[in-house]
């Protein structure tokens, strides 16, 4: 006979979650788009008890009138997927799909637990976000303004698309064009605050740095062929015939 004494600790860690709408992470109350993939991954330290049953998620959506629904794993038309978890990399998704066709403020509100019945927080998870299904664009402003080495652009789509042109023309006081940018340019862009990886360093289409002083710029966006319209923001007092200033100061 062989005696060997042990002690078995129980899982007491908690599970951790992260949500995302289009790849990304949103501030509360942000604009999304009105058709988003939002991912739920879930992901415990446990390499034995894996997250492969949909019971360790529950997904509650609010809709602008108060009313909150409870998501169900394979209805909806398949507006839910579940992803079981590959031991011992013990991670589950769940990827959404809803179409939300009215405007207003949605919110997602979500519980999750493991095997051990942990919760992954000690409240539920909950992200308020806003929805505008119309497809529309802020007047574009650069920032830093006035600059000196380079000043990126920022802006706001709505919708459900991203905008098959979107133009920024930089000109001269007197009209002449020294600059064109296009989307393909400006970075990756979605539904909501955008802030443009590319930033203009000042230089004309040839290289050459241009002298300091004021330039006008004006934006042409269009989707599926048509122009596309101009949501109002608190920054159009700052725009004159839809142009505006930016001022260029090298020391």
């Amino acid at each position: 006979l062989g005696q060997f004494d042990f002690k078995v600790i129980g899982d007491r860690l908690n599970p951790l979650i992260d949500v995302t709408f289009d790849g990304r992470h949103i501030l509360n109350r942000e604009i999304i788009s009105a058709e988003p993939e939002i991912v739920i991954q879930l992901k415990d330290e446990n390499q034995y008890l894996a997250l492969d049953d949909t019971s360790a998620f529950s997904v509650f959506l609010r809709y602008p009138n108060g009313n909150e629904e409870l998501l169900n794993f394979g209805s909806s038309a398949g507006i839910m997927e579940f992803i079981p978890a590959s031991l011992p990399n013990n991670q589950a998704l769940a990827r959404l799909k809803p179409r939300l066709s009215e405007d207003g403020i949605y919110a997602i509100r979500i519980q999750a637990f493991d095997k051990s019945g942990n919760a992954s927080g000690k409240q539920d998870y909950i992200v308020e976000f806003e929805i505008v299904n119309q497809a529309s664009i802020t007047h574009m402003v650069n920032y830093p303004n006035p600059f000196s080495t380079s000043t990126r652009f920022v802006f706001t789509l709505t919708g459900s698309e991203i905008p098959e042109q979107i133009q920024i023309q930089i000109m001269t006081v007197t009209g002449k064009v020294v600059k064109e940018i296009d989307q393909f340019e400006l970075g990756p862009l979605h539904i909501g605050n955008n802030i443009s990886q590319y930033a203009w360093d000042g230089k004309d289409e040839y290289g050459d740095q241009l002298a300091n002083g004021v330039y006008l710029y004006r934006v042409k966006a269009k989707l599926n062929g048509n122009n596309l319209d101009r949501r109002d923001s608190k920054l159009d007092s700052f725009f004159v015939k839809e142009f505006g200033k930016m001022y260029l100061l090298r020391s």
